[in-house]
């Protein structure tokens, strides 16, 4: 099937309900390829364009990393995101390895249009690993495509506004510890408390078993319901794992979502498994699954619909 012929589609569909119980929440079955909630084309297109050669890797401090920063503060106010802060530009500071680093995160904002005061912040982190060995790391799923995510979510609520005001950030440092997420939830531009979830996506772009994984619920059981409310599909199955309660790898720590679970505030993650491509030169968008990364976007924004209208 070509995703390009149904960019416009929208077939979301409400799933059998369970004969043994009538009274049973019916799940959602996100069948899709693309649908009109964004532009399929651009999803794919800025993911190609953050991950090419030009961008140098994206290495926080790097002409890289400015380059792709430009990029998204252009492409926030293309999509008439307002900014959090006076340029959308958070600036910071830090030491790794005897090394000093200015980082910048990036940071949009849609206000809601009941719960203006409360915020969800939707993250994603646009630096990679740069240049090693004369090789650029263009960093194609990690995390370019979480950035086009943000960008499909800001197309999203041109049509779609949200309950809760939203937080578009767009964090640096993240291949460096963390640091751009930790300073974002240290130094809030908003009052912290006034934060009600974080919604975290890095890595969603492929998955040879059509598997994305949401981790946070173990901790926060008042954001299961959202991610059990979507049926699983051969196009896409959501799971929850990876979070200490299985045999799986534990992500609770493994990113920019731990600098909100570090202050208790209520967090999902969603991304796929380590692939052949991790944190090598090889991560280019020709490796991504476009028919899947399409699904996951679109999950994920059902999950946030889902969420955004519960008491947080």
């Amino acid at each position: 099937m070509n995703y390009r012929t149904f960019a416009s589609l929208l077939l979301l569909f409400i799933s059998f309900t369970n004969c043994k119980s009538q009274t049973e929440t019916p799940k959602v079955a996100v069948e899709i390829i693309a649908q009109d909630w964004f532009h399929a084309d651009s999803l794919l297109h800025h993911v190609q364009v953050l991950s090419s050669d030009a961008f140098q890797g994206r290495r926080t401090g790097t002409a890289g990393a400015e380059k792709a920063k430009n990029y998204i503060v252009n492409k926030f106010q293309n999509l008439q995101v307002l900014p959090l802060t006076e340029s959308f530009e958070q600036h910071f500071n830090f030491t790794r390895r005897s090394k000093a680093y200015k980082g910048i995160n990036v940071l949009g904002l849609i206000k809601g249009t009941q719960k203006p005061e409360e915020f969800i912040v939707l993250s994603a982190h646009y630096d990679h690993e740069g240049i090693q060995g004369g090789k650029i790391f263009n960093g194609a799923d990690d995390d370019a495509s979480g950035i086009s995510a943000l960008f499909a979510f800001a197309e999203y609520f041109q049509k779609n506004p949200p309950k809760h005001s939203v937080i578009l950030a767009a964090v640096d440092a993240e291949e460096l510890g963390l640091i751009g997420s930790k300073y974002f939830v240290e130094n809030s531009v908003i009052p912290q408390e006034s934060i009600k979830l974080n919604i975290n996506m890095d890595m969603i772009s492929r998955s040879i078993k059509n598997e994305l994984f949401a981790i946070g619920t173990r901790y926060y059981k008042h954001l299961e319901p959202a991610v059990k409310n979507i049926a699983s599909s051969e196009n896409l199955k959501l799971l929850i794992g990876h979070d200490g309660s299985d045999s799986l790898e534990d992500w609770t720590n493994a990113s920019d979502h731990a600098s909100f679970h570090k202050f208790k505030i209520p967090f999902i993650y969603f991304g796929v498994e380590d692939h052949k491509d991790y944190h090598k030169p090889t991560d280019d968008y020709e490796n991504i699954h476009p028919n899947f990364y399409q699904n996951a976007v679109t999950t994920i924004i059902t999950v946030f619909k889902t969420l955004d209208s519960t008491e947080l």
